[in-house]
C-alpha cells in the first residue's frame, strides 16, 4: 500500500483517496481534496495558508523534517532478506522513535503554551493597572498586587529589549558577511 502526500497541503493521501493532476511537461501533482487543486490551480502559496501543513512546520506549530526522528520513517526501495535480529532490534528502534516524537510533541506544545501565558500575563497586568478599584482587600494587599504587576512589567519590557538586540545583532552580522562576500567576489 502505497501512501502518498499531498503536493499543495503536505496532507497524506491514502489509496482510492485525492486526485492527480498531470501538467503538460509530464510533472504529476496529487492532491487530497479539490480544495487543495483549486489552491494550487490559482496559484496561491502553501506556506501563507494557516491550514496546510507547510506552514505549520514553517512556524514551528507541528515538527520538521529536519528532526532526525523523521528520517525512520522515509520510503527505502531496497527490499532486505529476513533476519530475525535484524527484524527485533528494528521493533526496539521503531518504539524508541515514537517515545521521542511524543517527548519532542510535548516540548514543542510546552513552548508554545509559554508564549501564551505570557500574552495572558500581559493582558492581566494591563486590566489590573487600568482597573485598581478591582483589586480586593486593603491599601497594602492592592500596593503589593500592584508591585507585583510593576514586576511583570519590567521583565516583559527587558525580554522585549533583549530580544530587539538579539535579532539586531544577528542582522549585524548578517549584513557583515554579505558585505565580505561583496568584496570578496
Amino acid at each position: 500500500m502505497r501512501i502518498e502526500n499531498c503536493n499543495f497541503c503536505g496532507m497524506r493521501i491514502y489509496p482510492g483517496h485525492g486526485m492527480m493532476f498531470v501538467r503538460n511537461d509530464c510533472k504529476l501533482f496529487r492532491f487530497c481534496s479539490s480544495k487543495c487543486r483549486k489552491n494550487f490551480g490559482m496559484k496561491r502559496n502553501p506556506m501563507k495558508l494557516k491550514w496546510t501543513k507547510t506552514f505549520r512546520k514553517a512556524h514551528k506549530k507541528e515538527l520538521t523534517a529536519e528532526d532526525a526522528t523523521m528520517e525512520f520513517e522515509k520510503r527505502r526501495h531496497v527490499p532486505v532478506k529476513y533476519n530475525r535480529e535484524l527484524i527485533d532490534t528494528t521493533l526496539k528502534v521503531m518504539h524508541r522513535v515514537n517515545d521521542l516524537k511524543v517527548q519532542r510533541n510535548k516540548d514543542l506544545w510546552k513552548a508554545r503554551m509559554r508564549r501564551t501565558a505570557q500574552n495572558e500575563a500581559k493582558t492581566v497586568a494591563h486590566l489590573i493597572e487600568k482597573n485598581k478599584d478591582w483589586i480586593p482587600g486593603n491599601k497594602e494587599q492592592q500596593q503589593e498586587v500592584l508591585a507585583d504587576v510593576a514586576k511583570i512589567r519590567s521583565h516583559q519590557q527587558e525580554h522585549k529589549k533583549a530580544k530587539r538586540a538579539h535579532i539586531a545583532a544577528k542582522n549585524q552580522k548578517a549584513r557583515a558577511a554579505a558585505k565580505q562576500e561583496a568584496e570578496e567576489a
